[in-house]
């Protein structure tokens, strides 16, 4: 057998066992497009869970953009039906702006983890990796959050995407290998890690593996009943995104081209489908794509309404055939014509 030909048998085995027929790609509509945050010129890095009956949804908003800012804040909103929403949450770091919140279930509470840069009077004139540290709040209840607390173990780690198994807490977190200092960012993606930390208490984490050792970035990822780590990550240097399946003890992954660049990546299971969400490009063109993995690869199946910077998608399971999405972009525009970045809710309806 040639070497073209074990890849592709590699390929099947490793996706057949979490991927429907090929023949059931659903056809998906977008409907109820939402506008739910508009305010300020800048709100982006969405997140979405289910927590005591209600949703959740988190995402940055900053006065001052995009960029590096301590004016940066968490903002954390709250539906019973995913129409209505109410803000129950904010909260922000002194001296570090905050971005990128994501959610976690653990032991009857919810968790959000954000990664924060350095931005106080010391602050480099090129941003480091090295600086930065994760923090958390968490809830019981929905209503009475903690003070943000230092996530110990992440200082000079990007703290992105987490998940819960077997009463630990497991966080993607990118860092330079060996944290090592650089005078310029030239070269910085190839020498980025996307490693695995684990925590048993949520605050305190340890390193437990890799998902990429060259090129890391922004991973999602799911434990199934055996510990087996199904994730999709970014690649750094606009690379195409990866497929990585991690086996315990999380020290040898095995990595599938995904053949498209995705920024932002979610990977969400629903009925038999296995979804890959996140910014996409297209002809030049930037906007948010919704995809079905099978054996063959990557099934488009809706484009957003999105364009320019746009991505960081987060869905939960609304109905029997239904599932909210949120999503961040810039595609429209304030009365003056004036670009501003706003988060968006819709319904995915799957036949």
């Amino acid at each position: 057998m040639c070497r073209s030909s074990l890849i592709i048998l590699n390929y099947l085995l490793l996706l057949s066992p979490i991927l429907g027929s090929e023949n059931s790609v659903p056809s998906v509509t977008v409907t109820d497009v939402k506008t739910v945050y508009e305010l300020g010129p800048h709100n982006a890095f969405t997140d979405l869970t289910w927590f005591k009956g209600r949703i959740y949804l988190a995402f940055r908003s900053c006065p001052d953009g995009h960029m590096v800012h301590p004016t940066s804040c968490i903002k954390v909103l709250a539906s019973t039906d995913g129409d209505e929403w109410e803000q129950v949450h904010s909260f922000n770091v002194p001296d570090r702006d905050t971005r990128d919140p994501h959610f976690v279930l653990f032991r009857g509470e919810l968790f959000i983890y954000t990664g924060t840069w350095y931005c106080g009077e010391l602050e480099p004139k090129v941003r480091n990796m090295n600086q930065m540290l994760g923090y958390g709040v968490r809830t019981s209840d929905g209503a009475e959050w903690s003070k943000p607390f230092e996530l110990n173990g992440t200082y000079g780690h990007y703290v992105w995407r987490g998940a819960s198994y077997n009463d630990q807490i497991y966080i993607c977190a990118r860092r330079r290998k060996r944290f090592m200092e650089i005078a310029d960012l030239k070269g910085h993606d190839e020498i980025v890690e996307s490693r695995l930390l684990q925590s048993s208490d949520g605050i305190s984490f340890n390193d437990a593996g890799h998902f990429q050792q060259n090129y890391g970035d922004e991973t999602s990822f799911h434990f199934d009943e055996k510990g087996t780590i199904k994730a999709v990550s970014r690649q750094g240097g606009n690379r195409n995104a990866q497929f990585i399946t991690l086996q315990p003890p999380y020290k040898s992954p095995t990595a599938i081209d995904l053949g498209r660049y995705i920024g932002g990546p979610l990977l969400f299971y629903f009925d038999e489908h296995t979804l890959v969400a996140g910014r996409n490009i297209r002809d030049g063109q930037v906007f948010t794509n919704i995809s079905v993995l099978k054996s063959s690869g990557l099934v488009d199946l809706v484009d957003l309404p999105s364009s320019g910077d746009c991505s960081y998608p987060g869905m939960v399971a609304l109905c029997p055939g239904c599932i909210l999405v949120s999503w961040y972009s810039s595609h429209l525009k304030t009365k003056e014509g004036a670009s501003k970045t706003s988060i968006f809710i819709a319904k995915l309806n799957f036949r």
